[in-house]
């Protein structure tokens, strides 16, 4: 793996830009989650586990505990599993865990995104991940 950046947060620009264009509807996120190898909870001490938990155990905590907002949120996990190295891509890059995350639509994954609930739970992924990607996908034919 190279020094390459990490990506941890939505960034204010592609926040703006995101919820900042036309259209409205169903979007699928694409997440691909790489793992610390021991969760760090230094921004949430009161969130970890007796004895520490690995990255992987605190995402799944995450996923356990988010779970029923993001279903209350019209939201929906289509696919969540391990991941590995890619077929059609950098050899080097790998990860370790994908998902596809339906939600009804911007306003909905903003509503679900900004409830102080769901921020609170979010603290398990900050300590679980050590980068990740987030794809919006959008229903539709491929381009002519």
């Amino acid at each position: 793996m190279t020094d390459a950046p990490t990506y941890l947060d939505v960034s204010p620009q592609a926040g703006a830009r995101f919820f900042g264009t036309p259209g409205d509807g169903p979007v699928v996120m694409l997440n691909l989650l790489r793992f610390r190898a021991r969760a760090d909870y230094a921004h949430a001490p009161d969130l970890e586990p007796q004895g520490g938990a690995s990255g992987a155990e605190a995402y799944a905590r995450y996923m356990a505990e988010l779970d029923p907002l993001l279903v209350a949120s019209g939201g929906e996990v289509l696919f969540a599993g391990k991941a590995d190295a890619f077929l059609i891509g950098p050899e080097d890059e790998s990860w370790d865990f994908a998902m596809l995350v339906k939600q009804a639509s911007k306003a909905s994954f903003l509503a679900f995104a900004s409830d102080p609930a769901a921020q609170r739970i979010t603290q398990h992924r900050t300590a679980a991940v050590c980068d990740s990607r987030l794809l919006p996908l959008w229903p539709g034919a491929a381009p002519a």
